[in-house]
């Protein structure tokens, strides 16, 4: 009865459209005061959620990205990838996912992405003469791709709850975050042909190198990153200050675009992000808490493994559970709740932890852009200016893509294991 309270306040919060952060609290409190726990139980375990020396990387690399972002790096990437693509049927599109593969291996958030690139392209696709719903539905697929392609923040939030080292979640995640943005190239390219969009003029090798010194020291930080972590010299939480610092040295002094008095703007803008992230966390270790105590997580995996142990049934089941979840809940609270108990299923049935969690970050990206809860939809949307439906309506082709690219991941160990077991002999 406890728990028909706990799933009853969650499912009724999330249809009315409370922030899931909000939603997790309610429910686990309905839960611990149903059940005639202390309160105090709450903040303690929302504390022990958050007291991870590896989330405060999260601050950090939120705010290197905020810092690159006002520094210039947008326009510097896009001007890159649409010297590299441009000149293609359909090139602005291309374009746009061109840049959310750079962009995105800067701010490891796929809202920011949305957001960010989808200011900037969204209008010039529309001006060049695409169609809106195209632009915005291109936008918020490719923007999917950022948390993918290293640094990631849900990447962050696996290895601190898993033990597996950040710097693998982060190489684990570049060739699948090459394979999406690809094959979503060749999606838009199809498109493109079949409605004759139109294309730019081929700007010569010297524009590429132009744009390519220009992106230059944005493009370098992701190697400062991977390179301070597969090293050893530094920590992630140390990565991410090194990584804060550098964006803001070339912000303000090379790209000279970052005016100093924005600075402390941009602190408290991070500050009010990283929060949330971390509220959302430790709100859902409190749920997560509640489940394990009741053990839901223990029958969901004995339900899965009564019906089958076959692992390449189990990785499907998986892989459908995690996207109708990713449809209605938020990244970082799905995986904070269902990454532990699903990674005991999937190691029971022999599946690398490594390519589990590669494969489970890649199905909650998918669901940022699918209806009811696609944060990214809505963001591109708005930009647009268009209602919901007709965005979702031409996002469909490349959801197609990215579920045929996860099917390829999750049966592919080697997708996703390969470049970190290279790396790190």
């Amino acid at each position: 009865m406890d728990v028909t309270l706990l799933f009853a306040v969650f499912v009724g919060g999330l249809v009315l459209g409370i922030p899931v952060a909000v939603t997790l609290g309610l429910s686990s409190l309905a839960y611990i005061l149903a059940v005639g726990l202390p309160p105090v139980v709450m903040p303690q375990k929302m504390y022990a959620g958050m007291d991870v020396f590896v989330l405060l990387s999260i601050p950090g690399f939120i705010l290197a990205g905020n810092l690159m972002n006002q520094g210039g790096i947008t326009t510097r990437i896009i001007r890159f990838a649409n010297a590299l693509v441009g000149w293609i049927r359909g090139g602005l599109g291309l374009t746009n996912i061109a840049a959310s593969m750079l962009f995105g291996g800067i701010t490891g958030t796929a809202v920011a992405d949305a957001a960010s690139i989808g200011g900037v392209m969204i209008p010039g696709m529309k001006k060049a003469g695409y169609p809106a719903d195209f632009s915005a539905a291109v936008t918020a697929a490719s923007s999917t791709v950022g948390p993918i392609i290293p640094p990631s923040v849900p990447m962050i939030i696996v290895g601190a709850l898993s033990g597996i080292s950040v710097g693998q979640m982060f190489l684990a995640g570049a060739v699948p975050g090459i394979l999406m943005g690809v094959s979503m190239m060749v999606t838009a390219y199809i498109i493109s042909a079949r409605r004759n969009f139109p294309r730019q003029e081929w700007q010569g090798l010297g524009e590429i190198v132009r744009a390519f010194g220009g992106a230059f020291w944005a493009l370098a930080m992701t190697f400062l990153i991977i390179y301070g972590l597969l090293s050893g010299l530094a920590t992630p939480t140390e990565t991410a200050v090194v990584a804060s610092l550098y964006a803001f040295l070339v912000g303000a002094f090379i790209y000279r675009e970052l005016p100093l008095w924005n600075v402390p703007g941009i602190i408290v803008d991070s500050a009010i992000s990283a929060a949330g992230i971390l509220a959302l966390v430790g709100f859902a270790n409190v749920f997560g808490w509640i489940l394990v105590s009741e053990r839901i997580p223990q029958a969901i995996a004995d339900g899965v493994l009564s019906i089958t142990d076959n692992k390449f049934v189990v990785i499907l089941l998986i892989n459908i559970l995690l996207l109708f979840v990713g449809m209605f809940m938020e990244t970082i609270a799905a995986l904070i709740i269902l990454f532990v108990p699903l990674l005991s299923l999937a190691q029971a049935v022999g599946i690398d932890p490594l390519h589990f969690a590669t494969f489970a970050v890649l199905n909650l990206m998918i669901g940022l852009t699918t209806p009811p809860v696609g944060v990214c939809l809505f963001v591109c949307a708005g930009i647009a200016r268009l209602p919901l439906m007709p965005v979702i309506i031409a996002i469909l082709p490349f959801l197609l893509t990215n579920i045929l690219v996860l099917l390829a991941v999750s049966y592919i160990p080697a997708l996703a294991t390969w470049l970190p077991q290279l790396l790190t002999k």
